[in-house]
Order: C-alpha cells, then structure tokens, then sequence
C-alpha cells in the first residue's frame, strides 16, 4: 500500500491553518468544561469572547481572500459558506440564551467538522487549483493574527480541576 505524503501548506494557507489550531482549541475548552460540568453561561460567554476577537475576523479573510476566488456555484465554496452562517446562528442562539448546554455541543461539533472539512477539502482543493500567483497575492495580503483571546479572560474554566 502506497502511504500518500501530506500535501506541504502554502504560505497563503498556512495562516489559515494556524488560526485552525486556535479554534480547536476552542473547542477542547468547550469540551473540558461541558466535561467538568462548569455552568453554560460561563463556557458560552468565552465562546462569544472567542467569536468576537478573533473567529469572525478570520471567517472574514477566508471569505475575502479565499472563497471570492471560487465559483458562486463552487461547491467546496458553498459548504464553507453554508457553515460559517450555521455557526454565525449558534453564536447568535447563544447571545440570546447562554445556559443553552444543547447549543454549546451543537456549536463545538458544527466548528470542528467546519475546520476539518477546510483542512482536508477545501485547502487542499485551493492549493491544487489556484496559481501560483494568486497563492502569492493571497499571502502578501494576509495580515498574520495574534491569538490572544485568553489575555483579557479571567475566567479560565477548562483548567479548573473536577
């Protein structure tokens, strides 16, 4: 059997895939607490925190930077799009009821599939079709982003012991 060797990252995606890490983390955070049985309202206000500081501006870039360059009728393009607004809708279900622990599950289960279907599927589809030159446009413009959404946090919940 062959073992296939991963596709090496471009520099225009790898930013991407570096705020992917970020929001697994995320993830796990939502995880370990729902775990820990810590309240929803504490879990889905740093969630929202999260949202607001740092995954909605790189939803923006993709969608700007990456997505405009596909088709409309693209459809790798319309699942990432589709997805960002389901997951746009569970922040919003969450500002507007905070203890919901059914729409914290919904929402780390709908990011993670999110960000392993970009990973596998969409990234390595970009790789392969864009050119070179758009590649590099993409990079040159891509500003890179501080991930220090737990520095103005206090409540530090996935760490505290069962």
């Amino acid at each position: 059997m062959e073992v296939k060797k991963p596709l090496k990252r471009s520099p225009a995606i790898v930013e991407f895939s570096k705020d992917h890490h970020f929001a697994l983390l995320l993830v796990w955070k939502i995880k370990e607490g729902l775990k820990k049985s810590i309240e929803s309202n504490r879990i889905s206000n740093y969630v929202i925190h999260f949202y607001d500081t740092d995954l909605i501006h790189h939803f923006k870039d993709e969608e700007g930077m990456l997505f405009n360059k596909l088709s409309s009728e693209n459809q790798l393009r319309m699942q990432a799009e589709s997805e960002h607004k389901n997951i746009k809708q569970l922040i919003d279900e969450l500002r507007n009821d905070s203890d919901n622990k059914i729409v914290l599950e919904n929402f780390a289960d709908s990011l993670e599939k999110h960000i392993r279907f970009e990973e596998r599927e969409l990234f390595k589809y970009i790789q392969q079709n864009f050119s070179e030159d758009e590649l590099a446009e993409i990079a040159s413009s891509l500003k890179v982003r501080e991930h220090e959404p737990d520095e103005a946090w206090n409540d530090i919940f996935w760490e505290i012991k069962k």
